[in-house]
């Protein structure tokens, strides 16, 4: 990996990670998803990299309490995932994709706490944070139709410059 690959990771690491500080306001509506996809599709050898860098900044953020864990291993699987379908453009299928995977972020963070508290631990977080998850969806689904294409432009524009 060369310097601009790891200078390019880095700043769009720290975009994602501003972009969820910035929208922290608003109850599960992030662009992280989105942007972790699109890195996935256009920048795939930089895309572990950032995936990484955001979970560290995350942690070194808000701290490695428990509800960190899960980072560990949600956004990794959103990349392979992502990784596994690549050969595909549709902006409808990502747009349904993203929204999947947005109502099923609280299950997937819910396995922590399912190791950590046992059986109700875990279903009671799970079950208390559905109305969030229908939001994921939803905000997900959203920012992936309205910002699939034009953010693939610049994206694919980066993607030439570093590989």
């Amino acid at each position: 990996m060369n310097a601009r690959q790891i200078v390019t990771a880095g700043l769009l690491a720290g975009l994602v990670f501003a972009l969820q500080v910035a929208m922290a306001g608003l109850p599960n509506i992030e662009p992280v998803t989105l942007l972790l996809i699109l890195y996935t599709l256009y920048v795939p050898k930089l895309a572990p990299l950032i995936v990484c860098a955001f979970i560290l900044l995350e942690g070194v953020t808000y701290g490695f309490g428990i509800w960190w864990v899960h980072y560990l291993y949600v956004w990794p699987l959103l990349a392979a995932l992502t990784h596994l379908l690549r050969h595909n453009s549709s902006r409808v299928v990502w747009t349904c994709f993203s929204g999947a995977y947005g109502l099923a972020f609280g299950a997937m963070c819910a396995i922590p706490y399912f190791l950590a508290g046992g059986f109700y631990a875990g279903v009671s977080y799970w079950v208390s944070g559905i109305p969030f998850d229908i939001l994921h969806c939803l905000g997900n689904a959203a920012l992936m139709f309205f910002l699939y294409k034009p953010l693939s432009r610049c994206l694919e524009f980066i993607g030439k410059s570093v590989n």
